[in-house]
């Protein structure tokens, strides 16, 4: 019986404080929840669910920091086509064309924001947006700062075309205009380049030092050409000190040249039979020769002895 009451009260007691809770933020939702960061309120956890919830969107909106990473924009008066961010850009979003603007189209151009001066016709600066993965790396190297990152988050389409976006200061016709105008100008510096004379070098124009060097040898060579007094000779340089090995050779290579200089053209010319031939005990010592060949040599040396005693015989006996 008291476990029956005991279920009744659990079931009374569960109602009334879930009502209690319903009706705590059903008081709370009179005003809108409080902006705060967990940096800022150490109670942060418990308050997230004080206050409205829900909004009336697109109407209304939790604001974004200004800091925030989002859709990017650029500036393209402010854009000199230094590509430099396409280049950052890990995804390859980022599209750049431009080309040379002619000496007269540069009071045109103009100068960016912070002064720096433009040289480039910016043609084309698209950004693929469905490409983009929102890591802010192209806005770091951009000498100008004109690509930002705004707060903009919100911007859904139903085609992906439109998820691109185009930045550029020419049009169509423009463009041309421009294209045309430049290829007419280099082709005028290009026959003026090739239709002028290759002068001399002007006075104060910048010589390198070995054509400088060039230069002053020859005016010296002409200066000094008239004169007929002969030109001191130069000074001995001491004779380097060779090694003792090779000065040994060069000794022995001298005298047997001043040798063969005092020999007369009869003792050159004197056959080498003249020559007393040496004793046998001056004979050099033989080589050492390989077994093998040293048996060869000893056989046949053999056979000559044994032909030479056999022809001996032969002759006695005819006798």
């Amino acid at each position: 019986m008291s476990e029956y009451f005991d279920s009744i009260k659990k079931g009374v007691s569960s109602v009334v404080g879930g009502m209690s809770i319903t009706l705590k933020h059903l008081a709370n939702a009179t005003r809108w929840r409080e902006e705060t960061t967990i940096m800022d309120d150490d109670n942060y956890f418990n308050k997230l669910n004080e206050g409205l919830v829900t909004i009336q969107y697109p109407s209304e909106a939790i604001p974004t920091p200004e800091f925030a990473r989002y859709r990017l924009h650029n500036d393209a008066n402010d854009c000199i086509a230094c590509n430099q961010c396409a280049n950052a850009c890990p995804v390859n979003c980022i599209t750049i064309e431009s080309f040379k603007a002619t000496p007269d189209d540069m009071e045109e151009l103009g100068t960016t924001s912070d002064g720096s001066k433009k040289k480039l016709w910016l043609s084309r600066f698209d950004i693929d947006m469905a490409k983009c993965m929102y890591c802010g790396l192209c806005t770091y190297p951009c000498p100008t700062e004109c690509l930002t990152m705004t707060p903009v988050h919100d911007f859904a389409e139903v085609d992906r075309a439109n998820f691109i976006y185009h930045f550029s200061v020419l049009t169509k016709e423009k463009e041309a205009e421009k294209r045309a105008k430049l290829a007419k100008y280099e082709e005028e510096e290009k026959a003026k380049k090739a239709a002028a004379p290759k002068a001399a070098p002007a006075t104060g124009a910048r010589v390198s030092p070995l054509m400088a060097k060039k230069a002053a040898a020859s005016a010296d060579a002409t200066a000094e050409a008239p004169k007929a007094e002969p030109a001191p000779a130069p000074e001995a340089q001491p004779a380097k000190k060779l090694p003792p090995m090779m000065a040994a050779k060069l000794a022995a290579k001298k005298a047997a040249a001043e040798g063969g200089a005092t020999q007369t053209p009869e003792a050159k010319a004197e056959p080498a039979q003249s020559e007393t031939p040496k004793a046998e005990g001056d004979a050099q010592p033989a080589k050492k020769l390989p077994p093998m060949m040293a048996a060869k040599l000893a056989a046949k040396k053999a056979a000559e002895e044994a032909a030479k005693k056999q022809a001996e015989g032969d002759g006695q006996s005819t006798t």
